[in-house]
């Protein structure tokens, strides 16, 4: 390098230590500030003695807090989060509050004057305040400083990866499941500007370019493609099989196992680890993570070593191995990222409140309760996890992991109490569009370069709910179908089932509804379970699945009371004659085998319908009657939902079965030109094959489950 290069290097690295010295000033110069203004308005917060001070005196002892309270809080408060992994998350969120307080009691008793003091539960409050502002400031300075940006971002990295070897120089995948949203919706969020991140991948118009400004459309970088459910439109089937690579046996989000007379639950710890198991088993490979891999926010591992806030680990015993420093420690390592997702939480709560009042106030229909502890269920699902699940992609592409996957539950929550569509759903949409355009920014100033796949597990179809409707639920007309009596006042089910499971996953409490036995007593009456506009019927007392003719023979006006119910699609039956068989209304009953050439009740379903209930036929643990809900194409898609929801999932019907798969165009198409990508199975194939593309094989497995049976 010639003498005069060497120079400028040299100033080049003296004006960015001199950039950050002068950003660090102004960020105590403001804090200081902070500090004069709280102690003024605060009763139980003072800056001088009770004799009083001078202004100066005041001033330099605000001073000398300030700046005792962040080099306290840059010292000692990593090694406080280290020595707080093994705490629940949402415990560690308030314990940052508390510690941070205890921090700001400290710095003051540093300060030479010895003359200020704050009381506990004061401290907690501008020690919060302080953080939020320093956090605000800073932001504010790095805006337009690449340098003081990169920076910032590789403090929310691993504090391990500095330990690791270098990495591969080859591309990274990062797996951005958005629960819920469907295929249209997503087109719809793009054309009403609500995702400009998703429409510059598009190379659509209305795009925005750094910094919310209008940018031209520019080319395509992303294609999106459709896909089809299986017949249990719902996360557990779909990220079991998106995973790994089998959903074999998931019949619906609950069902009833005959062989252990357990009620297996997709968000329950103990049932999520057995059906991983079930399905690395049955595939024999551990799943698409397997290789230097990352699951955040799942129900499911797919095989990776490092997790957070995933379900099907729940119940082990947190140690090394499995407490996931990417996730909490880079997360919660800053208290400022504690204060602003805590005030983001209150201020969540208080818009719940706020709409569902407004939807009451107006008279919305359809709709469903909002209340008890469902504002605090959303705020966790859209805040909370959002934040968490955010932060740990970001430490994970910091830290160069090869492959990573992560569930953004946000929309799906919402849009369960507030509709698919509408401003409640619209708004979350944008926020989940600003996640990707942050984890989008980290790609940039990480140590490989990465692909972004943004795919759905499922769609969402509107709806109001069965019982709302006709004024009884599932369970009750069974009952009745059965001559049994039906109670007065049924329990109603729960909803939002992955928030709420993230909840307890965060809180480390076992997932259990209590309209649900998991060991139902042997008795002849029958088990209604529900998953969104699908419902399943099993009788516990019997120990294999029953025929049409048994169940004739027992009650003889059950099938026809369910078939001929305008709120009933369809029913699936065993027959002793026909094998599977589907019932309808007016006595329309179509064998399996025949319903390609005469589709009889599920036309209206259109394509892909006879295959999907071919498929679940052939379950071993599929329940006596399977009942999917009425359909209405004519009303915006409508379906009828046996749980408390107003946009459901879990049966077919609209757009619930058509979520989306947003790809690179680096990678190979998803599917050959005129064909279709059906099942959770085959996107599971696809991602794979996509591994292998990034500088491949990244999944050590010899070949293709098909391949390996062929």
């Amino acid at each position: 390098m010639r003498p005069g290069g060497e120079l400028g290097v040299r100033d080049g690295r003296w004006r960015r230590v001199a950039s950050q010295v002068g950003r660090s000033a102004t960020v105590w110069a403001v804090c200081t500030v902070t500090l004069l203004v709280l102690a003024g308005i605060l009763p139980d917060f003072q800056l001088q003695s009770p004799d009083g001070d001078s202004a100066t005196d005041i001033a330099v002892t605000a001073a000398l807090g300030a700046g005792a309270f962040g080099v306290l809080s840059a010292v000692f408060w990593p090694l406080l989060v280290r020595l707080l992994l093994l705490v629940p998350a949402l415990v560690l969120g308030l314990l940052v509050f508390v510690l941070n307080g205890v921090l700001l009691i400290v710095a003051l008793r540093l300060v030479p004057s010895g003359d200020s003091e704050a009381a506990p539960e004061t401290a907690v409050i501008v020690a919060a305040v302080m953080s939020a502002v320093a956090s605000a400031t800073g932001a504010a300075l790095a805006v337009r400083d690449d340098d003081a940006y990169r920076r910032r971002l590789y403090r929310l990295a691993d504090r391990r990866r500095r330990t690791l070897p270098p990495g591969p120089s080859g591309p990274g995948t990062v797996f951005i499941q958005l629960d819920g949203v469907g295929h249209d919706v997503l087109l719809d969020a793009v054309d009403k500007d609500l995702m400009p991140t998703v429409a510059r991948w598009l190379g659509r118009a209305g795009g925005k370019g750094p910094g919310g400004s209008p940018g031209a459309p520019a080319r395509p970088t992303h294609r999106l493609t459709p896909w089809r459910t299986d017949w249990s439109s719902q996360t557990g089937a779909s990220q079991l099989g998106i995973l790994h690579g089998s959903n074999h046996d998931v019949p619906a989000f609950r069902w009833y196992e005959k062989a252990g007379r357990e009620v297996m639950v997709c968000n329950r710890p103990a049932n999520a680890a057995e059906l991983q198991r079930r399905a690395i088993d049955r595939t024999g490979d551990g799943g698409l993570l397997t290789a230097d891999g990352a699951s955040r926010g799942n129900l499911f591992s797919g095989g990776a070593d490092e997790q957070a806030l995933v379900l099907s680990i729940a119940t082990r015993r947190r140690g090394r191995e499995n407490r996931s420093r990417a996730g909490y420690f880079a997360y919660f390592s800053d208290p400022a990222n504690a204060v602003r997702t805590a005030l983001s939480f209150i201020a969540e709560v208080g818009r719940e409140i706020g709409q569902s009042s407004r939807a009451r106030a107006r008279k919305d229909r359809p709709r469903v309760s909002r209340g008890g502890l469902y504002p605090l269920v959303r705020a966790f699902a859209t805040v909370v996890e959002r934040d968490v699940v955010v932060a740990a992609v970001m430490g994970d592409m910091l830290a160069g992991r090869t492959a990573v996957y992560a569930d953004l539950v946000a929309y799906d929550e919402v849009a369960h109490h507030s509709g698919p569509c509408g401003r409640d759903a619209d708004k979350v949409l944008e926020r989940l569009d600003r996640a990707l355009a942050l984890i989008a920014n980290v790609a940039e100033h990480a140590p490989r370069p990465y692909r972004i796949v943004v795919l759905s597990d499922h769609g969402q179809s509107p709806g109001e709910t069965f019982r709302s409707r006709y004024g009884l639920g599932l369970g009750d007309l069974v009952r009745a179908g059965c001559g049994l009596p039906v109670p007065r006042k049924a329990e109603r089910t729960h909803s939002g089932a992955e928030a709420r499971a993230a909840v307890r996953a965060a809180l480390r409490r076992p997932v259990e509804e209590g309209d649900e036995q998991r060991r139902p007593s042997r008795r002849s009456e029958p088990i209604v379970l529900a998953s969104g506009n699908l419902g399943l019927v099993s009788f516990p007392d019997v120990p294999h699945r029953m025929t049409k003719e048994e169940i004739d023979a027992r009650h003889p006006a059950l099938l026809t009371t369910l078939a001929n119910h305008p709120g009933v699609g369809f029913l699936l039956v065993r027959s002793e004659e026909h094998g599977g068989l589907v019932l309808g209304a007016y006595g329309a009953e179509v064998p399996l085998d025949r319903l390609d050439d005469d589709p009889g009740p599920l036309k209206i379903f259109g394509p892909g319908a006879a295959d999907a209930v071919r498929r679940t036929h052939s379950f071993p643990n599929t329940a006596d009657i399977m009942v999917n809900s009425a359909y209405d194409p004519a009303e915006g898609g409508e379906v009828l939902a046996f749980e408390e929801q107003i946009g459901s999932h879990g049966g077919l019907g609209g757009a619930q079965g058509k979520p989306f798969l947003l790809s690179p165009l680096a990678f190979s198409a998803a599917v050959g030109d005129g064909e279709d990508l059906v099942g959770a199975e085959q996107v599971h194939r696809v991602l794979r094959r996509w591994l292998r593309e990034s500088n491949g094989p990244q999944v050590p497995v010899a070949a293709e489950p098909e391949e390996r049976a062929a």
